[in-house]
């Protein structure tokens, strides 16, 4: 538990450049999904975001403090007291991740492994005919995890009185200096960062059909408006 009372560090920079390109990742292959001709883009989008997820475990581990699941995975019990809280409109203040934005987390990364998984699966055609139902079905289920999470992410900043999106931008949110972290591990967000951009661009590279696809949805968006 924290009190408001001044400006402290909260998420180290690999776990905001996590978060964000997760944003990036999983909204790039939403707007890539249908049809042929942007398949090889959606495909560059699914390989990051199974690969920035499989960061997030590996930091969820070594990260710190507030990125460990240690510091934020909890039991129905809290969940349930945390809900209560916001119903009667006084919050617990938690530094890190609240017991709710925890669970859709956890949730989030299950989902985000299912559907990259079950994508890479029915691209490569391997397993049975349902992989493809099962890619589709995980996908959309994110999506709606994705929504009820923002909508929280809204709530909770109007009941706290704090804004979450741009804690997780600039890293900083208002509570005991005690539950500061020292430290953003620069070095490894820029790493992060440039794994991911240089993954795209190698992807991107070695494959011509991005490029062609990118552009035949242009000349295809274009002829729309004619």
């Amino acid at each position: 538990m924290t009190t408001e009372n001044t400006r402290i560090k909260v998420w180290d920079l690999p776990t905001r450049i996590f978060h964000w390109s997760l944003v990036a990742s999983f909204a790039g292959a939403w707007l890539t999904s249908e049809g042929e001709r942007l398949r090889a883009v959606h495909v560059m989008f699914g390989f990051t975001l199974l690969g920035l997820i499989a960061f997030r475990l590996i930091w969820g581990l070594v990260g710190t403090r507030h990125a460990r699941f240690a510091s934020f995975v909890t039991g129905p019990a809290k969940i349930k007291s945390y809900l209560q809280s916001l119903l009667q409109r006084k919050p617990e203040p938690h530094a890190g991740h609240n017991p709710a934005g925890a669970l859709a987390i956890v949730l989030l990364l299950a989902l985000g492994l299912a559907t990259g998984t079950f994508g890479y699966l029915a691209y490569n055609d391997i397993g049975p005919e349902w992989i493809g139902e099962a890619h589709e079905f995980a996908a959309n289920a994110m999506i709606v995890l994705v929504i009820v999470h923002v909508v929280g992410v809204i709530v909770s900043s109007v009941l706290h009185r704090e804004n979450l999106v741009r804690a997780m931008l600039s890293g900083y949110k208002h509570g005991s200096s005690a539950d500061g972290i020292s430290g953003t591990r620069r070095a490894v967000g820029v790493l992060l960062l440039l794994a991911v951009l240089g993954f795209w661009i190698g992807y991107g590279w070695s494959n011509p059909g991005i490029l062609q696809g990118l552009g035949n949805a242009s000349h295809a968006e274009q002829d729309d408006d004619d």
